[in-house]
């Protein structure tokens, strides 16, 4: 681990030095959702998140190729799992929010590992990799369903069945998927699926990462409900909520966020963004 975090210091360093895409987004998101921070503050940040976002790419391998036991034993510390592991006691299902934080890979295998859950991801263009990863995420036990018509009805059923669900929020979803709903004070289209799941069923939500932790020793896994605005039957009050959850989470550890994802590619006027 403390060589894959020096290799993605070398990394993050080359993609902030070149005019790279991935700097100038980070950079654009930034400036948006911190707008009162110096330019320095700025670029401070940017080649953090860089570095980070390198570092989670290079940690994919320790996460889907050892034993299911030598991947677990690099979470070597967690906060607020107790509220988590005892709502999956009952019937009730839960919904397990996973913004691209540190490595939400390792995440889904610590909360899931030896309980039935099913998670929704976007499927990749190439077969081999979609492979890939549907081979390896099922290690743990874990059912990737697509984000598909077909996806959402396994999610509502393994609910119902009070099975834990995975789901990545701050993906931007199809306009007909979506609402916009502020993100750090920027309107963002944001997925109205999981107030549409909690208004259908009566399952808890909660929000986790894996942060990344120094000197590569590992990781610490953080799980807490999310705010409760998110069970409310007013959609624009829960789609708030479920951001206001995401900020939250981020805010522990700004750096380790994907801001090199484009969170504000469709805008509410239809003008272009990056």
């Amino acid at each position: 681990m403390s060589t894959l975090q020096l290799l993605g210091k070398y990394s993050g360093a080359i993609l902030y030095w070149l005019p790279t895409r991935a700097k100038k987004v980070t950079q654009k998101n930034l400036i948006t959702c911190f707008g009162t921070k110096s330019v320095t503050e700025i670029e401070e940040l940017t080649r953090a998140s860089l570095t980070s976002t390198a570092c989670t790419v290079l940690e994919m391998g320790k996460s889907w190729v050892p034993p299911m036991k030598e991947t677990l034993k690099l979470v070597v510390d967690s906060e607020g799992e107790e509220q988590f592991f005892e709502a999956t006691k009952s019937d009730n299902g839960v919904i397990l929010l996973a913004p691209h934080i540190g490595n939400w890979e390792i995440l889904g295998f610590y909360l899931c590992d030896e309980i039935k859950s099913t998670w929704l991801y976007q499927p990749p263009k190439f077969d081999l990799l979609d492979n890939l990863i549907t081979r390896t995420r099922s290690r743990a036990g874990i059912v990737m369903t697509p984000t598909n018509r077909t996806g959402v009805l396994n999610v509502l059923s393994a609910l119902n069945k009070g099975e834990v669900v995975g789901i990545l929020p701050d993906q931007v979803p199809p306009i007909e998927g979506g609402k916009f709903s502020p993100f750090f004070g920027e309107p963002a289209l944001t997925m109205t699926l999981v107030s549409k799941l909690v208004q259908r069923t009566p399952a808890k939500v909660f929000c986790g990462i894996a942060k990344r932790l120094p000197n590569g020793i590992g990781y610490k896994v953080v799980v807490e409900e999310a705010m409760s605005g998110i069970y409310s039957k007013n959609v624009e009050k829960s789609l708030a909520a479920l951001n206001e959850t995401i900020e939250k989470s981020i805010l522990t550890t700004v750096e380790q966020y994907s801001w090199e994802y484009k969170r504000f590619r469709k805008t509410l006027d239809g003008s272009r963004f990056y």
